[in-house]
């Protein structure tokens, strides 16, 4: 059965995606810690990220850099934080939060039911800020 990504990746299910290439995809949340909270994904399924090829490692990292100085650029945090947890969905994903202190990353905090406008209000902000990037 294809994870809960997959089927955002395939459009089986809805996602608010900021970034897309032909190996991962870059979509937003729907459990934020905080607004802009994004989630790299890569494309091939693969449950822990230890067993991915070094090269799609590699990429994916590239790519969440590119999108943490987008999210720096969108927010003004402190930092981004990158997590890798990976237990509540067997798809390996990286975790890039824009935040100002070591609590910004406690998944307790997670909003459970974020406002739909404001999830597409985040999206906007954030593919905004990867063009403006891409402009430097």
């Amino acid at each position: 059965m294809p994870s809960v990504f997959t089927r955002i990746i395939d459009g089986e299910l809805p996602g608010r995606f900021v970034y897309t290439d032909d190996r991962c995809v870059a979509f937003l949340s729907v459990n934020p810690l905080r607004a802009g909270h994004t989630l790299v994904v890569p494309r091939l399924e693969v449950d822990h990220w230890i067993d991915l090829a070094p090269t799609e490692w590699e990429h994916l990292m590239r790519i969440a850099q590119r999108l943490a100085a987008a999210l720096h650029r969108a927010y003004e945090p402190t930092k981004v934080g990158m997590m890798l947890a990976g237990l509540e969905v067997p798809h390996v994903h990286i975790h890039l939060v824009p935040i100002d202190g070591v609590n910004d990353l406690d998944f307790g905090n997670a909003n459970p039911n974020p406002a739909p406008e404001d999830l597409d209000a985040a999206a906007r902000t954030i593919r905004g800020a990867v063009e403006a990037l891409e402009d430097v």
